[in-house]
This record gives C-alpha cells, sequence and structure tokens, in this order.
C-alpha cells in the first residue's frame, strides 16, 4: 500500500480517448481506445507517456473497453484476441510509469452502446460474471501492479468484479463508481452503500467519470477505512444516441476543488474523460505548489 500513496495525494492519469484526441487520433467503435493495439500499440505508448511527462504516478491501461469478443469481431482469432488483451498492460509499462493500473471497465463498455452509463444490461448477471472471469483471467497474468476497477455503475458489478479478482489474486484493486448525482450511483445505488459493500476486499475506493462538482459531497458520504479516489470527467452527459457529450463541459475548475477533496480522505486524484494531459498537469504543479488552502486535512 506504502508505494501506492504520496503526499499529499498519488496522481492518477486522465482519458485516454482524450489525449489521444489531442494526438489527432479518432477513437470509435466497440474497442475504442483499444483499436489501435491491433496494429499500433506505440500510439497507445505514446499517449500514456504524455501523461507521465504531465506528472502522471499512475497510468491506466488501454484495457477499459477491450475484450475477447471485441477483437474477435475485428476480424482476429480468439488465441490472437487473447493476446492483443493481454499487450494492454506492457503497452502501459513501455511509458515508464511509476505505477500501472490495469483498467476493467463494466460490461456494457464492451458493448458500445452506452450501457455502462446506467448499468441495466439485456444480459443475465451470470453472463456478467462470466464476462469478466474470462477477461480476468487473461489480465490478472499480465502481473500490473494494481487493479482499477473503474466506471462502476451498480453494486451488483462491482461486486461481481471483486469477487472474480480475487478468486485469482489478491492484487492491490480499487473500485471507483460512476454517479448520477450527488448521492446514487449511475444505476440507483446509495453510492456510500456501494462503498461500504465492496470495501473489506480493496485497497482504495471511490469513483470516476462523475461530474467533478459532485465529488466532494459523495466522498463526504462515505465512512470507511481507505484511501478514496477521484478521478471526475469534464462535467458533460454521455448521450448513446448521438455519440457524444452533451451539456456543458469544464474540468479546469477541477484544481479548485481538490483541498475538499482532501479533506474528504481522497489520496488518489486524477481525472476521466475529458480531462487531458493539460489537466493531469495543472493537478501536478497543484502538488508540487502546495496551495491547498485551509480545508486540506489528510486522512
Amino acid at each position: 500500500m506504502s508505494q501506492l500513496l504520496r503526499e499529499p495525494f498519488t496522481l492518477v492519469d486522465g482519458g485516454l480517448s482524450t489525449v489521444l484526441e489531442e494526438m489527432g487520433e479518432h477513437p470509435a467503435g466497440l474497442l475504442w481506445t483499444a483499436a489501435a493495439l491491433i496494429d499500433r500499440p506505440e500510439v497507445i505508448t505514446a499517449a500514456h507517456r504524455r501523461y507521465v511527462e504531465a506528472g502522471a504516478d499512475v497510468i491506466i491501461t488501454a484495457s477499459y473497453q477491450a475484450s475477447e469478443a471485441g477483437f474477435v469481431a475485428a476480424g482476429l482469432d480468439a488465441p490472437a484476441a487473447r493476446r492483443l488483451l493481454a499487450l494492454t498492460t506492457a503497452v502501459a509499462r513501455a511509458a515508464e510509469p511509476a505505477m500501472v493500473a490495469c483498467s476493467v471497465g463494466p460490461f456494457g463498455a464492451c458493448l458500445g452502446d452506452g450501457s455502462e452509463y446506467h448499468g441495466h444490461y439485456q444480459a443475465s448477471w451470470a453472463e456478467v460474471r462470466a464476462f469478466h472471469r474470462a477477461r480476468l483471467q487473461v489480465l490478472v497474468d499480465t502481473a500490473p501492479d494494481l487493479f482499477a476497477i473503474e466506471t462502476m455503475p451498480s453494486l451488483v458489478e462491482a461486486q461481481i468484479v471483486v469477487e472474480e479478482l480475487r478468486a485469482l489474486t489478491d492484487a492491490p484493486a480499487w473500485v471507483a463508481f460512476t454517479c448520477a448525482d450527488a448521492t446514487h450511483t449511475c444505476s440507483g445505488d446509495v453510492f456510500a452503500d456501494a462503498v461500504a459493500a465492496v470495501a473489506p476486499a480493496l485497497t482504495a475506493v471511490g469513483l470516476n467519470c462523475t461530474a467533478p462538482g459532485l465529488v466532494a459531497q459523495l466522498l463526504g458520504s462515505v465512512s470507511v477505512d481507505l484511501p478514496l479516489v477521484a478521478y471526475p470527467n469534464h462535467g458533460a452527459q454521455w448521450s448513446s444516441e448521438h455519440r457524444c457529450w452533451v451539456g456543458p463541459t469544464g474540468g479546469a475548475e477541477i484544481p479548485g476543488l481538490v483541498p475538499s477533496w482532501l479533506a474528504a480522505g481522497a489520496r488518489l486524484i486524477g481525472g476521466c474523460c475529458g480531462v487531458g494531459t493539460a489537466g493531469v498537469a495543472a493537478l501536478a504543479e497543484l502538488r508540487r505548489s502546495g496551495s491547498f488552502g485551509p480545508e486540506r486535512r489528510m486522512q
């Protein structure tokens, strides 16, 4: 645990699709950011390296949307698909970060229909469990520094992933839920209850891909003896119909909100969709300067 935490916070990277767009790439399709792994893995390494250069301690891999089924749909056979899924950890390590976090996204992320933003799937929980088990069997063997079980819309799915992960490894891991408001996950669970339910099996717990303005209240509702993690998006809402973000976007306000997140127990802080290298660099500068104001209170 000690190697995961820096004072006053460990800096997590930003959105992978966001930095790829900064590079002139255009993530699309079922594989989204993982598509480049098929024939241009060096592009993903270059994207990760930009975050390392911006000051990120933790780089999250390109496995969020990656799956065997997705790569097979793109024309690969099953063994090749599993090799590419496993490659996500090595591609991140090539950027030479302090830590590599293996992204374990929700079942809906691999469907490409936006269902990860509500967590109500046209599939049984047994099917969801089988999906996560198969993917984790590949990813665990890559030996990342930790696992980022992220953008979890529901407690049920988070519990499934944690159970399957712990059947394979006791490696450090966090769960980050995605939240619809200042009280509930995107599927409608009470955030504080969801956090408490999964916390015993984790190294850290918190939220991601949530509007920045909701973070302090959400974290403040939690009562667990773990470091909290917060890497929000830029504040807009994803439209699965139009395949774009809708509403006002921001992200520039995040450094100003960090003191209240630290006061609530956040120890791992970064950004998600829409927060790119400038946002991560701003957080790195905030940490360097130590300008946290009177609200800062370390846990």
